[in-house]
């Protein structure tokens, strides 16, 4: 293999068309389908489907999809590192954080990273923390923001600050909105809007109901906490989530959030790097920067 060809292989794999990967490139079709057809025999593999509608990657070519994205990415962070020798930050670097911290981050921290490196750039994924880790770990983003990541020799972790989880509800009208705690033990009698395993809140409450010989009451698993709070809101359940997740929605609707308590369940925020590669001195510049700004953003959008 070569890289031009693992280029031309993610490029056509990911627009699902030889035709627009051909365009995008600006390279003649046929000679992007040799190239392609060339990476087939030597890896002795079908990797896409041809179709009249376009290309979709098989098996094996969902396999070099994946290992392909992250090799670009790292002879891209090797250029970069060469570049920087000749004076300021260089390059791109990509964070990949939680569907609600990228949200309330998004704006403020591109604002404060161009400031801060006006010849670099940024890129912000989102994703559950199983998603962001894999993706950390196969080298298709830089650094992770991670909720209650599990110690690995293949990460290097940072805790950023503790959010304490709250039993959300909806808001009745006409009706008194109490705030007063949760405790853990009367969970199970609240019919629960909650993600799937792994997921790092699901496995807070499990775990903490379990020690207590209970379990809770899930009537649906949702993975995506906009879908969450839009199914609170309309009766069909309660979910748990840090106060602040709550509160961006809250200028639309509201919620009733109530601190669950005995025991009091937090969720540690931490940052995340591969121990298994080098750092450039963009991302580990935008790594300090992360460290001193994500608890301050948090804080201030809560």
């Amino acid at each position: 293999m070569d890289l031009k060809q693992i280029e031309y292989f993610v490029h056509v794999a990911e627009l699902g068309s030889f035709t627009k990967a051909a365009s995008l490139l600006s390279i003649a079709q046929p000679a992007l389908s040799r190239q392609v057809r060339s990476l087939e025999v030597e890896l002795e593999q079908t990797l896409l489907y041809r179709n009249g509608r376009g290309v979709s990657p098989t098996e094996a070519g969902k396999r070099l999809l994946a290992h392909g994205r992250g090799i670009l990415h790292q002879v891209e962070r090797a250029r970069q590192e060469v570049e920087e020798v000749r004076g300021a930050p260089v390059g791109r670097v990509v964070v990949g954080a939680p569907p609600t911290v990228g949200k309330m981050l998004a704006v403020p921290l591109v604002a404060e990273f161009q400031a801060r490196f006006p010849r670099a750039t940024l890129g912000i994924v989102e994703g559950l923390t199983t998603y962001v880790t894999e993706w950390l770990l196969m080298g298709r983003i830089d650094i992770a923001v991670l909720h209650n990541p599990i110690a690995s020799p293949a990460l290097t972790l940072s805790p950023l600050m503790d959010e304490h989880l709250c039993l959300i509800s909806p808001a009745r009208r006409g009706k008194a909105r109490s705030h007063a705690p949760v405790r853990m033990r009367d969970l199970p009698g609240y019919p629960l809007i909650i993600p799937s395993r792994p997921h790092a809140f699901r496995m807070q409450v499990d775990t903490h109901l379990a020690n207590l010989g209970l379990e809770a009451n899930v009537v649906l698993e949702i993975d995506g906490v906009a879908a969450m709070l839009d199914l609170v809101h309309n009766g069909y359940g309660h979910a748990v989530l840090p106060a602040n997740r709550v509160r961006i929605d809250n200028q639309r609707r509201a919620f009733v959030t109530r601190p669950i308590v005995e025991p009091r369940l937090t969720s540690t925020l931490s940052l995340a790097i591969s121990s298994q590669r080098p750092t450039t001195p963009l991302a580990r510049q935008t790594l300090e920067l992360l460290e001193r700004f994500v608890p301050r953003a948090l804080r201030a959008a809560g």
